[in-house]
């Protein structure tokens, strides 16, 4: 089993008034969505329990998961990690000034457990790289050192204490961004640039 990621050639600029370079921009290659449907009668049949058995069980844990992590609780997905709501703010000297409109947006944390961690670092990467006419021009099995990036947060799922991204953008493809693409238009969660703190559940 392995990941696949293109690779493909783009005009990269790093300020509006920059012609560009020419630069090969990694990113996962997304399979189609697995549906609801399809996930619980894989887990019926490698279970044993019947499809409507576990169509209920499926059901009720995501109604329990939603339930607790409303409440404020890091809630764990068996066999995944936890999950726990967070939120960005920004952050005002004054007391007086604390108000919810200073919530700039609200987050879905996910924090993968060790065996998940382990699971990701020990499977191969295949690259497929394109020119930029849409030609594949080279094929490559990565050997990198397999770090897989640490969730905000420790492992009990309590905040970090970060401030918000200030101005920076995350590239959600999963490789280090180097500059804006050629549209501008594929920046990450900046938090708005706002000066603020990741407060989690």
């Amino acid at each position: 089993m392995a990941l696949k990621v293109k690779a493909v050639e783009r005009k990269v600029k790093f300020s509006k008034t920059d012609e560009g370079v020419w630069r090969y921009v990694m990113s996962p290659e997304l399979y189609i969505a697995l549906s609801q449907a399809k996930v619980i009668k894989e887990a019926a049949l490698r279970s044993g329990v019947s499809q409507g058995v576990m169509k209920a069980c499926w059901d009720a844990a995501g109604e329990v998961i939603k339930a607790w992590a409303t409440e404020g609780h890091s809630v764990a997905l068996p066999g995944l990690g936890t999950m726990r709501f967070g939120l960005r703010a920004k952050s005002v000297e004054n007391v007086n000034d604390v108000k919810t409109s200073l919530i700039s947006t609200r987050r879905i944390i996910f924090t993968p457990n060790q065996d998940l961690k382990d699971e990701l670092a020990s499977t191969a990467i295949q690259i497929t790289c394109y020119d930029r006419n849409g030609d594949v021009v080279k094929r490559v099995t990565s050997a990198d050192a397999g770090t897989v990036e640490e969730p905000e947060g420790d492992d009990n799922g309590t905040q970090n204490g970060g401030t918000e991204n200030q101005g920076g953008t995350e590239n959600q493809g999963g490789t280090e961004n180097q500059g804006g693409s050629e549209n501008q238009g594929s920046s990450g969660d900046n938090g708005n640039g706002s000066d603020g703190l990741d407060m989690g559940g």
